[in-house]
């Protein structure tokens, strides 16, 4: 399956970075590409209620987008269930030149590991004479071949014969939980099998004689044989046990997959370990990663839409790859490692940009997704009344309303109506509801828009926003904190700001402005707000 490329817009999602984001996702699917549509934090009532309307779930969060564990090629899949034998553990620890492997339940639940030295351990400071697996592993472990199988589970006490037979008759303790392991002492064997032994093991070569094996089928003794001889058999045999009757560490530092990497180093850091179990929210286990994977990583695959300033993008968006940019603002400080497509137009929204795109690649726009395209035009250009606005907004948007038939009017009140949310939300909600912040040389701005047909209700409030604009320009450090309340039917905007920028704002908007003030015709953050603070700043 082809990797995931997130498709988001900035920081503080408006109705035209969520639209065009949904849009540009379905257009890029249709393409061939393998994207989903997310958001980087809640979306306003405005865009909740356009979403609603046309039937569209919201999309989902992404916190960030910095390089994670499960970003890394590490050995995935790299476990072993607490049921399986040493023997095959051995062998998939060889395979993949580990020397530790993780050991997990039925359910794939994370229980521990298992690692060569506890196989070095187990075999020599200790006598391995108990034996509890199934018929199939000891094959497995000896290289053996099934000639008598009446139980998959083998228990029992291994014993191997160096004796005399005499000695053997007059000193053995062969029941049927023993296993035995010999060659061709067939008086031995006939003793064995007469003593219901639950398992026999022939080796060197050896077969039984034909009576010994009619008795064995009458009296169900499992068994086996195997070209080693019996020193060999005996050093291997141990080897079929379950890892469950072995030794293996319980208690070990593991971590999610979801972990950054950045905090994965501090745990090394702290913990000196050079490998770690991999796990996921449920606690199942992923597989294992060593420090040398590290080397070996997919960063996440990016494209920006409505922003290219990195401080209004995701989270690590550094550690991310930047697929393209669809954006309709001036260019940021944004660079990137290789080149990559950037579609930059002068319009007063992004969705009038997806609309070309879709032309441009011939892909049928869908009644749904041209309303929400639609939608996004509405808000970014105030129903084209934003000085912003372009030829080819107004042709995008008259395009799609005979494609749908939408009356764009009644939209836009409906949508102006739905983004009242002076009753519901907090000032420092709505405040940051449409927040961007500039970084000038060395002066940071901030400005943050709400488009409301209720402003006399926030100005009724004009004190206790003021008040907290001088709060948050103190404690962020900002040199301009101004609030623009926009009133499209109205064709200007209310302003409040942070007291000590109150000269400044004079001088940017060149008559006499107070808290409160309203500014005709001005609506645009990006055209008109923004380049008059920026050139007095310079």
């Amino acid at each position: 399956m082809k990797d995931i490329i997130y498709i988001f817009g900035h920081k503080n999602p408006d109705t035209d970075s969520v639209c065009s984001t949904i849009a540009l996702s379905y257009l890029k699917n249709e393409l061939g590409y393998n994207t989903e549509p997310r958001v980087l934090s809640n979306i306003n009532e405005e865009t909740k209620f356009v979403l609603k309307k046309f039937k569209f779930d919201t999309p989902h969060i992404l916190n960030d987008v910095k390089l994670q564990i499960k970003d890394v090629n590490y050995h995935k899949n790299f476990k072993v269930s607490i049921n399986e034998s040493v023997y095959n553990a051995f062998l998939t620890m060889q395979s993949n030149d580990m020397s530790t492997i993780p050991v997990v339940d039925e359910k794939d639940n994370f229980i521990g590991v298992f690692a060569m030295k506890d196989i070095a351990k187990q075999v020599i400071l200790e006598n391995n004479v108990i034996l509890k697996t199934n018929y199939q592993k000891i094959i497995e472990a000896i290289n053996g071949t099934e000639v008598l199988k009446f139980n998959d589970e083998i228990e029992g006490e291994i014993t191997n014969i160096d004796l005399r037979s005499s000695t053997f008759y007059n000193q053995n303790h062969l029941n049927n939980k023993s296993i035995l392991i010999v060659g061709d002492r067939h008086s031995i064997i006939e003793e064995a099998i007469n003593k219901k032994i639950k398992l026999l093991i022939v080796t060197g070569g050896n077969k039984l004689k034909d009576e010994h094996l009619k008795l064995a089928i009458k009296n169900k003794i499992n068994i086996i044989y195997t070209n080693k001889d019996t020193y060999n058999t005996l050093l291997t045999i141990s080897f079929a046990n379950y890892i469950l009757n072995y030794h293996y560490t319980k208690d070990l530092v593991v971590v999610n997959e979801s972990t950054d990497i950045t905090d994965f180093n501090d745990i090394v850091n702290k913990t000196k370990h050079s490998y770690y179990p991999v796990l996921n929210n449920s606690g199942k286990c992923l597989g294992l990663i060593k420090l040398s994977d590290l080397r070996d990583y997919s960063p996440k695959k990016v494209i920006l839409v409505d922003h290219n300033e990195i401080s209004q993008s995701a989270d690590g968006l550094e550690e991310a790859k930047i697929m393209e940019i669809v954006d309709h603002h001036k260019l940021g400080t944004l660079g990137t490692m290789e080149p990559i497509n950037f579609r930059s137009m002068t319009v007063g929204s992004t969705c009038t940009i997806i609309y070309e795109l879709f032309k441009e690649n011939k892909v049928k726009i869908p009644n749904d997704i041209a309303s929400l395209l639609i939608a996004g035009i509405i808000s970014d250009t105030l129903l084209l009344k934003s000085p912003t606005t372009t030829k080819d907004d107004e042709k995008a948007l008259k395009d799609l309303v005979k494609l749908t038939q939408i009356n764009e009017e009644k939209l836009a009140i409906e949508m102006f109506k739905a983004n009242d949310v002076v009753k519901s939300k907090s000032i420092k909600e709505i405040i940051f509801m449409d927040f961007k912040s500039f970084k000038l040389d060395k002066d940071n701005i901030a400005i943050s828009q709400i488009t409301t047909l209720n402003s006399k209700a926030i100005l009724k409030q004009k004190s206790s926003y003021i008040k907290y604009l001088n709060k948050e320009a103190n404690s962020s450090n900002y040199k301009v904190f101004l609030f623009v309340i926009t009133d499209i039917f109205k064709n200007g905007s209310y302003i409040l700001f942070n007291e000590n920028a109150k000269n400044l704002i004079k001088d940017a908007f060149g008559l006499k402005v107070d808290e409160g003030t309203f500014l005709e015709d001005i609506v645009s953050r990006k055209k008109q707000i923004l380049p008059n603070i920026m050139n007095l700043l310079k």
